[in-house]
Protein backbone atom coordinates (compact mmCIF):
# COMPACT_ATOMS: atom_id res chain seq x y z
CA UNK A 1 0.00 0.00 0.00
CA UNK A 2 1.45 3.51 -0.76
CA UNK A 3 2.57 5.67 2.16
CA UNK A 4 1.84 8.63 2.05
CA UNK A 5 4.29 10.99 3.60
CA UNK A 6 3.03 15.45 4.03
CA UNK A 7 6.02 17.56 3.44
CA UNK A 8 4.78 20.99 5.30
CA UNK A 9 6.52 23.97 6.58
CA UNK A 10 6.20 27.66 7.29
CA UNK A 11 6.27 30.08 4.14
CA UNK A 12 9.79 30.32 3.08
CA UNK A 13 11.22 27.28 4.95
CA UNK A 14 12.08 25.75 1.85
CA UNK A 15 9.48 22.79 1.57
CA UNK A 16 9.15 23.31 -1.95
CA UNK A 17 13.21 23.39 -2.68
CA UNK A 18 12.87 20.30 -1.00
CA UNK A 19 9.84 18.96 -2.67
CA UNK A 20 11.03 19.34 -6.17
CA UNK A 21 14.71 17.17 -4.76
CA UNK A 22 12.03 14.24 -3.61
CA UNK A 23 10.74 14.33 -7.03
CA UNK A 24 14.30 13.92 -8.68
CA UNK A 25 15.01 10.92 -6.72
CA UNK A 26 11.34 9.56 -8.52
CA UNK A 27 8.98 9.90 -5.56
CA UNK A 28 5.56 11.64 -7.02
CA UNK A 29 5.15 14.72 -5.33
CA UNK A 30 1.80 16.54 -4.90
CA UNK A 31 1.84 20.27 -4.49
CA UNK A 32 -1.00 21.23 -2.79
CA UNK A 33 -0.49 24.73 -3.05
CA UNK A 34 0.15 25.03 -6.77
CA UNK A 35 -2.97 23.50 -7.30
CA UNK A 36 -5.21 25.66 -4.75
CA UNK A 37 -3.70 28.40 -7.31
CA UNK A 38 -4.71 26.16 -10.69
CA UNK A 39 -8.32 25.85 -9.29
CA UNK A 40 -8.97 29.63 -8.04
CA UNK A 41 -9.83 29.23 -12.28
CA UNK A 42 -12.19 26.85 -11.81
CA UNK A 43 -15.50 28.09 -12.95
CA UNK A 44 -17.24 27.05 -10.11
CA UNK A 45 -14.73 28.08 -7.59
CA UNK A 46 -15.01 31.36 -9.29
CA UNK A 47 -19.01 31.62 -8.73
CA UNK A 48 -18.23 30.66 -5.03
CA UNK A 49 -15.38 33.58 -4.34
CA UNK A 50 -17.88 36.25 -6.25
CA UNK A 51 -20.37 35.06 -3.59
CA UNK A 52 -18.19 34.96 -0.82
CA UNK A 53 -15.84 38.45 -1.87
CA UNK A 54 -17.78 40.08 -4.73
CA UNK A 55 -16.89 41.49 -8.07
CA UNK A 56 -14.05 43.51 -6.05
CA UNK A 57 -11.27 40.71 -6.56
CA UNK A 58 -12.34 40.80 -10.17
CA UNK A 59 -10.72 42.95 -12.65
CA UNK A 60 -12.27 42.73 -16.39
CA UNK A 61 -13.60 39.40 -15.04
CA UNK A 62 -10.09 37.63 -14.52
CA UNK A 63 -9.34 37.02 -10.56
CA UNK A 64 -6.78 39.62 -8.85
CA UNK A 65 -5.30 36.94 -6.61
CA UNK A 66 -3.38 40.29 -5.70
CA UNK A 67 -6.75 41.61 -4.24
CA UNK A 68 -8.33 38.48 -2.60
CA UNK A 69 -4.38 38.07 -0.82
CA UNK A 70 -5.10 41.17 0.40
CA UNK A 71 -8.35 40.61 1.60
CA UNK A 72 -7.62 37.53 3.35
CA UNK A 73 -4.01 37.88 4.68
CA UNK A 74 -5.37 40.71 6.67
CA UNK A 75 -8.65 39.29 8.02
CA UNK A 76 -8.33 35.91 9.47
CA UNK A 77 -12.66 35.33 8.84
CA UNK A 78 -11.78 35.67 5.25
CA UNK A 79 -8.72 33.66 5.14
CA UNK A 80 -10.96 30.91 6.75
CA UNK A 81 -13.76 31.73 4.34
CA UNK A 82 -11.10 31.24 1.05
CA UNK A 83 -10.14 27.58 2.61
CA UNK A 84 -13.05 26.43 2.93
CA UNK A 85 -14.02 27.10 -0.75
CA UNK A 86 -10.70 26.03 -1.74
CA UNK A 87 -9.81 22.92 0.90
CA UNK A 88 -12.47 20.26 -0.73
CA UNK A 89 -11.80 20.98 -4.34
CA UNK A 90 -7.79 20.24 -3.53
CA UNK A 91 -8.46 17.58 -1.37
CA UNK A 92 -10.66 15.86 -4.28
CA UNK A 93 -8.35 16.64 -7.01
CA UNK A 94 -5.43 15.30 -4.24
CA UNK A 95 -7.77 12.04 -4.53
CA UNK A 96 -7.62 11.86 -8.40
CA UNK A 97 -4.04 12.25 -8.44
CA UNK A 98 -3.65 9.35 -5.93
CA UNK A 99 -4.87 7.09 -8.02
CA UNK A 100 -2.55 7.21 -10.68
CA UNK A 101 0.21 5.96 -7.99
CA UNK A 102 -1.28 3.29 -6.44
CA UNK A 103 1.58 1.17 -6.85
CA UNK A 104 3.85 3.49 -5.59
CA UNK A 105 5.86 2.69 -2.39
CA UNK A 106 5.32 5.93 -1.09
CA UNK A 107 4.28 9.73 -2.24
CA UNK A 108 4.88 13.34 -0.93
CA UNK A 109 1.94 15.57 -0.75
CA UNK A 110 3.49 19.16 -0.17
CA UNK A 111 1.06 21.80 2.00
CA UNK A 112 1.62 25.15 3.88
CA UNK A 113 -1.26 24.61 5.67
CA UNK A 114 -1.39 20.43 5.77
CA UNK A 115 -2.13 20.68 9.61
CA UNK A 116 -4.54 23.77 9.68
CA UNK A 117 -6.66 21.85 7.04
CA UNK A 118 -6.67 18.73 8.71
CA UNK A 119 -4.85 16.92 5.64
CA UNK A 120 -2.17 15.26 8.35
CA UNK A 121 -4.80 13.07 8.83
CA UNK A 122 -4.72 11.42 5.53
CA UNK A 123 -0.72 10.81 6.03
CA UNK A 124 1.64 8.06 7.48
CA UNK A 125 3.87 10.46 8.18
CA UNK A 126 4.42 13.97 8.07
CA UNK A 127 7.83 16.12 7.79
CA UNK A 128 8.41 19.51 8.83
CA UNK A 129 10.68 22.22 7.32
CA UNK A 130 11.93 24.79 9.56
CA UNK A 131 14.34 27.37 9.17
CA UNK A 132 15.44 30.85 10.54
CA UNK A 133 12.87 33.80 10.41
CA UNK A 134 15.37 36.28 8.68
CA UNK A 135 16.21 33.51 5.77
CA UNK A 136 12.56 32.66 5.45
CA UNK A 137 11.50 36.70 5.46
CA UNK A 138 14.49 37.08 2.94
CA UNK A 139 13.18 34.44 0.62
CA UNK A 140 9.53 35.42 0.59
CA UNK A 141 10.47 38.89 -0.63
CA UNK A 142 12.38 37.85 -3.07
CA UNK A 143 10.32 35.10 -4.49
CA UNK A 144 6.71 37.18 -4.23
CA UNK A 145 8.24 40.45 -4.30
CA UNK A 146 6.34 41.72 -1.21
CA UNK A 147 7.35 43.72 1.40
CA UNK A 148 8.85 42.67 5.05
CA UNK A 149 5.31 43.75 6.27
CA UNK A 150 3.71 41.26 4.10
CA UNK A 151 5.43 38.58 4.75
CA UNK A 152 4.90 38.81 8.17
CA UNK A 153 1.30 39.56 7.61
CA UNK A 154 1.71 35.99 5.95
CA UNK A 155 3.08 34.52 8.71
CA UNK A 156 1.47 35.15 11.41
CA UNK A 157 -1.60 33.39 9.79
CA UNK A 158 -0.55 30.16 9.57
CA UNK A 159 0.87 27.87 12.21
CA UNK A 160 4.07 28.46 14.21
CA UNK A 161 7.41 26.10 13.73
CA UNK A 162 6.86 24.79 17.23
CA UNK A 163 3.22 23.76 16.68
CA UNK A 164 4.00 21.69 13.34
CA UNK A 165 7.17 20.54 15.13
CA UNK A 166 5.15 19.15 17.73
CA UNK A 167 2.63 17.03 16.00
CA UNK A 168 5.58 16.32 13.27
CA UNK A 169 7.55 12.57 13.05
CA UNK A 170 10.38 14.26 11.48
CA UNK A 171 11.47 17.82 11.36
CA UNK A 172 14.40 19.02 8.71
CA UNK A 173 16.73 22.08 9.29
CA UNK A 174 16.98 24.08 5.88
CA UNK A 175 20.14 25.99 6.77
CA UNK A 176 22.32 23.98 4.61
CA UNK A 177 21.22 22.75 1.15
CA UNK A 178 23.72 19.90 1.31
CA UNK A 179 23.17 18.88 4.57
CA UNK A 180 19.33 19.23 4.13
CA UNK A 181 19.12 17.20 1.17
CA UNK A 182 21.00 14.25 3.03
CA UNK A 183 18.68 14.45 6.35
CA UNK A 184 15.62 14.18 3.81
CA UNK A 185 17.69 10.95 2.02
CA UNK A 186 18.15 9.52 5.91
CA UNK A 187 14.30 10.28 6.23
CA UNK A 188 12.83 9.12 3.14
CA UNK A 189 14.92 5.76 3.95
CA UNK A 190 13.51 5.58 7.50
CA UNK A 191 9.92 6.11 6.02
CA UNK A 192 10.32 3.02 3.53
CA UNK A 193 11.69 0.34 5.54
CA UNK A 194 9.66 1.03 8.64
Amino acid sequence: MTKIIGLTGGIGSGKTTIANYIKSLGVPVYIADDEAKKLLYDATIQEQLKLVFGETIFENSILSKEKLSKIVFNDASKLKSLNSIIHPAVKAHFEKWLENYKEEPLIVKEAAILFESGSDKDCDAVITVIATLDDRITRVKSRDNISKEDVLSRMNNQWTDEMRMEKSDYVIDNIDLAKTFAQVDEILKKIVNH
